[in-house]
């Protein structure tokens, strides 16, 4: 969180300043509420009232990353915080953030994470954040 603050404070981009916002920062918020939901960012725009191209420009000038780019971390995020504090199986906390397969979530998670999930929640990095 301070990390956010100062990248906001020094003009930097980040989900805070997307958060100020307002179409911005409704489609953080539903990426947030709903990340298990195959967002396209036709449908955000919709829901932020805004044009897909003009969601797309200011989420990526204020965010730093383009909405899909961000669920795609955010998921990852939300998947070590799973896999860190829950027992939950690999294949529900697939399903919970928005993979249709045990097999599809494993190769993102191991692409962004660098190793399957199975391995990172019983090593050490598993106990990191």
């Amino acid at each position: 969180m301070r990390w956010q603050l100062r990248a906001l404070a020094d003009g930097r981009t980040g989900w805070l300043a997307g958060l100020n916002d307002p179409q911005v920062g409704r489609a953080l918020a539903l990426l947030h509420a709903q990340p298990s939901q195959a967002w396209t960012v036709e449908e955000l725009a919709d829901h932020a009232g805004i044009s897909r191209a003009a969601l797309a420009k200011r989420f990526v000038e204020l965010v730093g990353e383009a909405p899909i780019q961000y669920l795609a971390g955010w998921r990852m995020h939300l998947a070590r915080q799973m896999l860190r504090e829950s027992t939950l199986g690999i294949g529900e906390i697939a399903g919970r953030i928005g993979y249709e397969s045990e097999a599809a979530f494993n190769r993102a998670f191991k692409r962004a994470v660098g190793s399957p999930p199975a391995q990172w929640r019983r090593g050490p990095a598993g106990l990191e954040g």
